[in-house]
């Protein structure tokens, strides 16, 4: 029988592709979106094939009768408290009203579950979820991916296309960081979502790399040595974040505030996958990181293969 699934957060980049992969998987999908939902994106879902549902996402009472029949809900939303703590709160108690039997929250990051509270202001929104997520009777199952594989492209500190370096804080040239697509995530959630067995927490990644072996690949891609340099140790980097964040108050309601984002590259130098899970599910196939970096440094450079 056709597992029926219900996503939130379908109209995001993640979220379609969670809806596609499904359906690739035969699943029946259903959209919940808002009615101000711009109409080209309910188009797009539509035409793959996603049942669209308008609801009041204030609405709990509303919420649960689309998510009558559903076999699993997928939260794959993105933003502050009001959306990862409240709204999925809503989304929950409604699936535990229609008497779902499985959900899949938002934790489409690094695990956090080891991170020091504090020290990464969105993740710790996902931990008092997971809180309240794990007081309930519903079997969860989260999807821990890293950090998605785009921020390479994004001339990061990590790698710096334009002055071409790479960077690491502390002593941590050889720690290897989570990275997976967003497509790969994507693929891995389907699967997951069509597994009644699939455990509570799943870590994956696409490739695992360190800033040494970043630029050992970029060096046999490209021909060029990009420079690698220690940017503080962690300590200080920790210290820069704290005044970061308190010399610019309004970020607190800006989802990727620079603060933020430094969060994000602390925490990535901070907590590593150790249980990674990605042959859990034999039929998928998983971006190499030398197919993931060509993908985009062809434009920048002539590739020696």
């Amino acid at each position: 029988m056709k597992k029926s699934i219900l996503v939130a957060g379908a109209t995001g980049n993640l979220g379609m592709r969670i809806c596609r992969e499904l359906l690739n998987r035969e699943a029946i999908v259903t959209a919940i979106v808002r009615p101000t939902t711009e109409p080209q994106k309910i188009e797009t879902l539509s035409k793959m094939g996603v049942l669209i549902q308008k609801v009041d996402l204030n609405s709990t009472g509303e919420i649960a009768d689309v998510c009558e029949g559903k076999d699993l809900v997928i939260s794959a939303l993105a933003g502050l408290e009001d959306v990862i703590v409240d709204l999925q709160k809503r989304i929950l108690d409604a699936a535990l009203e229609a008497k779902v039997k499985r959900f899949i929250p938002s934790d489409f990051c690094t695990d956090y579950t080891d991170l020091v509270p504090g020290e990464n202001r969105n993740f710790d929104l996902r931990s008092v979820f997971r809180t309240y997520l794990d007081s309930t009777s519903i079997q969860a199952s989260s999807v821990f991916n890293g950090a998605f594989a785009d921020i390479l492209q994004y001339n990061t500190p990590i790698l710096n296309r334009k002055d071409q370096s790479i960077g690491y804080w502390g002593e941590k040239a050889d720690w290897k960081l989570d990275f997976t697509t967003i497509d790969d995530t994507a693929a891995y959630t389907a699967e997951v979502a069509l597994d009644d067995k699939a455990p509570r927490d799943l870590q994956i990644a696409s490739f695992q790399i360190s800033p040494n072996m970043l630029q050992a690949a970029v060096k046999e891609l490209t021909g060029k040595s990009f420079n690698l340099r220690q940017l503080s140790s962690m300590e200080n980097f920790a210290e820069f974040i704290k005044k970061q964040r308190a010399d610019n108050p309004a970020g607190e309601m800006e989802l990727y505030a620079k603060w933020q984002q430094s969060q994000y590259m602390y925490a990535m130098f901070s907590t590593q996958h150790q249980h990674i899970a990605n042959g859990r599910y034999k039929n998928l196939t998983w971006t190499s990181a030398l197919t993931y970096l060509q993908s985009f440094l062809r434009s920048d450079f002539a590739l020696t293969r």
